[in-house]
This record gives C-alpha cells, sequence and structure tokens, in this order.
C-alpha cells in the first residue's frame, strides 16, 4: 500500500502548565498554586471549584486546531495524572485518543514534564521522518531549545499557549503560534452560526446536545427519517450539571440540553464521580451539523477563505472524528450531506467547482 502523502502531526501537551497558566489568567498571577493542592480535592461549590469551572480548559479546541495541519499521529500529553484537577480530564483526553504520560513530581513545584517532552519528541522526530509538524501545547521558555531543533531538522513548529503566560521566546522560535483564547473564538463562531440558522430561535433551543445544529426546518425534513439523533460525548459531570440546571421538571424523559459552553470542555470533578456516565456514551459521535460548522470556521480561519472544497471540509471533519460517516446518517454521498444542512451552508456545484461555505448572515 503507498504511503498516506496527507501531513502528519505530533502533539505535546505540558498539561500543567496549560492548566495552570488558564487558571492565573483568569484569577490573578499564582492564584493556581493558592487555591489548590497535589492531594486534596476541591469541594463542590467552593469558591476555588467554581473558578476551576470557569478556567476549564477546553481539549477539543486544541485537538481541532491541531487537525488543521494535517493527520495526528502523536498527541501525549504530560503531568501527574494522580492530582483530582488533573484526573478530571483524564476520560476525555483518552476519548480523543491522546496517551498520558504520568510524570510523579521531582519537587514541590516541578515535575520534570519540559525535559521528558522535549527528549520524547526529538526522538520522535528522528525515529518517525514523516513527522511534518510539530505542536507543542505550553507557553514554557524551556520549550525554545525543542521549538528550534525541530525546525532545524524541517519541520513545520505551531505553538500553543494562553496570553500572560506565554513567553515571548517561545512565540518567536515557532513557526506559528496561536492563543488559546482565539481557539474558543473558533466555537464562539459556530455557535452564532447555529443560531443565524435557526428562525426565530426555535431551532437554537434543539440545538444543543442531540439535535443536528444548524440544519433548515426543510433540511431537518430531509434528515430526520435517514437517521436518529446521536448524542455527543461529554464528561458525566458535564451532562448531570447540564441537566440539573436546564432540564424542565416538567419533562423528565427529554435529552438535557448541552451547556452553552464549548462542545466538549469537561467541568472539574473528583476521579470518583466521572467514570459511569462516560461508559453510557461510549461509540456515540459528535454532532455532524456542528462538526460541519466547526470544520468549515477552522479552515475559514486558516486560509482566510470563505469557499472551500468540499472534499478538504470532509477530511477536516474526520481529523476532528474519525468515526464520522454520512451513509450511517442516511446520505448516500457527502454532497447530499452538505445539501441537507442547507440552511446554515451553501454549495457551489458549478462546472468544475465543488465548494461550499457558511452562509451568509442575514442583514
Amino acid at each position: 500500500m503507498p504511503a498516506s502523502t496527507e501531513p502528519r502531526v505530533a502533539l505535546y501537551f505540558d498539561f500543567d502548565n496549560i492548566v495552570i497558566s488558564r487558571y492565573d489568567q483568569l484569577h490573578g498571577e499564582g492564584a493556581y498554586r493558592k487555591d489548590t493542592s497535589r492531594t486534596k480535592t476541591v469541594q463542590p461549590g467552593t469558591q476555588a471549584w467554581k473558578r476551576l469551572q470557569q478556567a476549564t480548559v477546553d481539549i477539543d479546541a486544541v485537538l481541532d486546531f491541531a487537525a488543521t495541519f494535517g493527520t495526528i499521529a502523536i498527541a501525549r500529553a504530560y503531568a501527574d495524572w494522580s492530582t483530582p484537577v488533573n484526573a478530571s480530564y483524564r476520560n476525555q483526553l483518552i476519548d480523543r485518543a491522546v496517551d498520558l504520560v504520568q510524570l510523579f513530581p521531582l519537587s514541590a513545584t516541578k515535575n520534570g514534564a519540559d525535559i521528558r517532552l522535549s527528549v520524547d519528541a526529538i526522538e520522535d522526530l528522528f525515529l518517525i521522518e514523516n513527522l511534518s509538524n510539530l505542536v507543542i501545547v505550553a507557553g514554557d521558555s524551556d520549550y525554545v531549545a525543542l521549538a528550534q531543533k525541530a525546525k532545524k531538522l524541517g519541520r513545520y513548529v505551531v505553538g500553543i499557549g494562553v496570553a500572560g503566560g506565554t513567553s515571548r521566546a517561545l512565540t518567536a522560535a515557532c513557526d506559528e503560534y496561536a492563543d488559546y483564547d482565539a481557539l474558543l473564538a473558533t466555537d464562539a463562531a459556530v455557535r452564532d452560526d447555529e443560531a443565524e440558522a435557526a428562525p426565530g430561535g426555535s431551532e437554537s433551543k434543539a440545538s444543543g446536545g442531540t439535535a443536528k445544529a444548524g440544519a433548515a426546518p426543510a433540511a431537518e425534513a430531509v434528515a430526520a427519517p435517514a437517521a436518529p439523533a446521536r448524542r455527543r460525548r461529554a464528561s458525566s459531570k458535564t451532562v448531570t450539571d447540564a441537566a440539573a440546571a436546564d432540564a424542565p421538571p416538567e419533562a423528565p424523559a427529554k435529552e438535557p440540553a448541552a451547556p452553552k459552553s464549548s462542545s466538549r470542555a469537561v467541568q472539574f470533578v473528583a476521579p470518583a464521580e466521572s467514570g459511569a456516565a462516560d461508559d453510557a456514551t461510549a461509540g456515540t459521535t459528535r454532532n455532524p451539523g456542528r462538526l460541519l460548522l466547526k470544520a468549515l470556521e477552522l479552515l475559514r480561519a486558516k486560509n482566510d477563505q470563505e469557499w472551500q472544497d468540499s472534499s478538504a471540509v470532509k477530511n477536516q471533519m474526520l481529523r476532528m472524528d474519525p468515526s464520522f460517516q454520512e451513509r450511517r446518517l442516511g446520505f448516500p454521498t457527502f454532497t447530499d450531506f452538505l445539501k441537507s444542512r442547507g440552511g446554515v451552508v451553501e454549495l457551489d456545484e458549478t462546472p468544475g467547482n465543488n465548494r461550499v461555505r457558511i452562509r451568509a448572515k442575514k442583514g
């Protein structure tokens, strides 16, 4: 079988770095060290618990952005996964096929992630020659040498970090650096696209959780008999909280509404609280309508083009969710799937073209 010509990406998380940087960005420098500890579980309802919820890192936003550079061939996250805060992300990371590398603390403040991550990355670059892109999710200046070495080896280096917690030297050492807040803006744009496609806001009420987001009424009529609504993967705590807060008491049989935050952002939970409900949602796919919009928004942000080639859009969707299959949704071709989303996207099928874009907003 011929080797794939698809660009291949190696993704490395310094997980403690990104979690702590996000928390300190929202709550003040040094706040994470003051509010949490490595062994003590933060109790629900406390101020620290609420702050952790606000500072939750959206794993999907990072992975989906990394997928715009090619197929993610390696994905590793380095941290002490026995700590309660990090443990709350384990299921979601595993669900996205991210390898968790356990690092026990070497001192009160260091776990050696920077050295271990850099050594592993350099080893991968030498052993796997067709890795074309290196993505570093961290803001520590300790990764400058790694970025410089990867560039010398001919790799395209991408950094992802939190504003205020990123070294200028690391930013300069990368070929491209993305602000984490900018990644969240893509999810916000997707929600805006869904709301725009919903006439009178009626569909926006159904777009969370199981509804096919962004489809027009006619499109829903086409899609409805073809495939049942699918439940999106989420952490057990997210689903439980959303049900308690949003589901009306008189309609307990209805699916709980998804939270307004990004699609799979996990809320902080202690390790003992997660797991049971996660098995119930195993094997489900992400909402296909929202997956389409996310792919279009990411590609538009990357190449600054309104119109995207349909094959490139499908390829991006498969990178983000390899289980996506339009035939399983009842559509013989991807073009038919796109046509069923006519309320939110439009096709250009003029001779020589097979392009799609997000439908222009009214007014």
